[in-house]
């Protein structure tokens, strides 16, 4: 009978441990992917600063394209506003993305503006921002593919039901975004 008990407790605290370290484990999943997250909104909060000054610096050499300017100053505010994670978020910075390139394409038609140095170097601090956002949201959706993987895995997902983890959303691209990340870069001389 005796035997019997220590087997039956040694499996009990077993178990215990077991969910111990499935607890943590997720805990460290959702906290890496929450602080992936807000190295994503650092990089975010960094273009949204340098966004008014690209349209204060177009402004005063495409003075006909007003129409470009507020829809980049609209895009930038719904993006500010914006609350919550990944899938909040997703399809207002690609609008806010898609707006930047229109202004940089907008600099093709006015030689003084492609050649202004404080366009030129907007430019570069906002191509060097986006490739840092980049960077950050292949970091963040990596984390979140492994922290949801454990949440959707047996046995771990007892636990994740458990104690009620969700799934994060990935910070996607939109189809446009796709689509032009999978075409041919052509180049001209």
């Amino acid at each position: 009978m005796g035997i019997v008990l220590w087997i039956v407790l040694a499996v009990v605290v077993l178990l215990v441990l077991y969910v111990i370290m499935a607890f943590n484990s997720l805990v460290r999943g959702r906290n890496q992917a929450t602080e992936a997250w807000s190295d994503i909104e650092t990089h975010l909060k960094r273009r949204y600063d340098l966004i008014p000054n690209l349209v204060e610096t177009v402004k005063g050499y495409a003075k006909h394209e007003s129409a470009t300017l507020e829809k980049v100053v609209q895009a930038r505010s719904r993006a500010m506003n914006q609350s919550g994670g990944a899938e909040n978020h997703s399809a207002v910075e690609n609008d806010l993305g898609q707006s930047l390139m229109s202004i940089f394409a907008l600099s093709e038609s006015y030689p003084d503006l492609k050649a202004n140095q404080n366009f030129i170097e907007l430019q570069k601090e906002i191509t060097d921002t986006e490739d840092k956002i980049q960077a950050s949201r292949r970091f963040y959706n990596s984390t979140v593919l492994s922290f949801n993987n454990r949440t959707a895995t047996v046995p771990s997902n007892v636990i994740a039901g458990m104690f009620n983890f969700t799934k994060f959303a990935y910070f996607e691209l939109d189809e446009s975004e796709k689509a032009a990340a999978s075409k041919p870069v052509r180049v001209q001389f």
